[in-house]
């Protein structure tokens, strides 16, 4: 009896259901790998479950209980929702993240996408004025954008507009001035605004003696496909944070080395790679 209900629902099987199978997992494996480890996983697992018997129960007929788990469903959905907010807002985000497609494909359907670092980078004067202020112990957070231009975070700080250079970058993050407090963002090569707010990241897997300074560049680093530089002011140690990870106590010279990777220009790229395959 079981065979003959299910059968008929292969029969008719056709190509598209598979396209429609396989992006049906592929967004709860993304999903899954975003809510993998915290507290909300159980109520995914739950929630997965609750459908997989819903469908089975239809497929059998069984008419009462199918209509209390698909009544059930459909007002489970707002709540899922609300439950899964934060979850759903990173899910999305990272959709709509350049590198999300840069990573998988560097052309797609033949568009690029727009960089908001079209001009070099000065490397070696953010590379120097972080060792300046390792060397005294002064915190900083510097934010250099890549295809993202950072704009609701520019708002919230200080506007500058000025060309990179060591003294001012040590300028804004001297104890004493009002703009140390929040990040440096660099824009194109210039630093466009200082003392900006930062999402701090929610993520429980951060060790806890990292403040909010650290935790801010994980967190606009999980949000964007900016990189994140970070000057300890307990130990004047630098740090990079990268999609949502952080690379901590790293020399000037292995700054810059990261630096150049993440901000050659294309062409650059592709010599230097043939360069290494000869």
């Amino acid at each position: 009896m079981l065979i003959e209900t299910i059968l008929p629902l292969f029969i008719t099987f056709r190509w598209i259901d598979a396209i429609d199978i396989f992006l049906v997992a592929l967004l709860l494996y993304e999903f899954y790998n975003l809510v993998k480890g915290t507290g909300a996983i159980n109520i995914f697992i739950g929630i997965v479950a609750i459908i997989v018997l819903w469908k089975i129960v239809s497929a059998l007929e069984m008419v009462l209980l199918s209509e209390i788990l698909g009544a059930f469903i459909s007002v489970g959905f707002i709540a899922l929702i609300v439950v899964f907010q934060p979850e759903i807002r990173q899910f999305l985000l990272l959709l709509g993240n350049p590198s999300f497609i840069q990573e998988r494909r560097r052309k797609f359907l033949f568009w690029r996408i727009p960089a908001a670092n079209d001009e070099r980078l000065a490397i070696d004067v953010i590379v120097s004025a972080c060792q300046r202020m390792g060397n005294t112990a002064t915190g900083a957070l510097i934010v250099i954008a890549k295809t993202n231009e950072l704009k609701e975070y520019v708002l919230s700080g200080e506007p500058i507009d000025s060309i990179i250079s060591v003294p001012l970058l040590e300028t804004i993050f001297f104890k004493n001035t009002p703009l140390h407090d929040g990040a440096a963002i660099i824009i194109n090569n210039r630093i466009k605004a200082a003392r900006c707010i930062l999402p701090v990241s929610s993520n429980n897997k951060i060790p806890i003696e990292l403040g909010l300074r650290h935790r801010a560049a994980i967190g606009v680093t999980e949000r964007t496909d900016a990189i994140a530089l970070i000057v300890s002011e307990e130990t004047g140690e630098i740090s990079i944070a990268k999609g949502g990870t952080l690379i901590q106590n790293i020399k000037p010279a292995q700054v810059k080395d990261f630096l150049e990777k993440e901000f050659a220009p294309p062409q650059e790229t592709s010599r230097k790679k043939r360069v290494f395959k000869h």
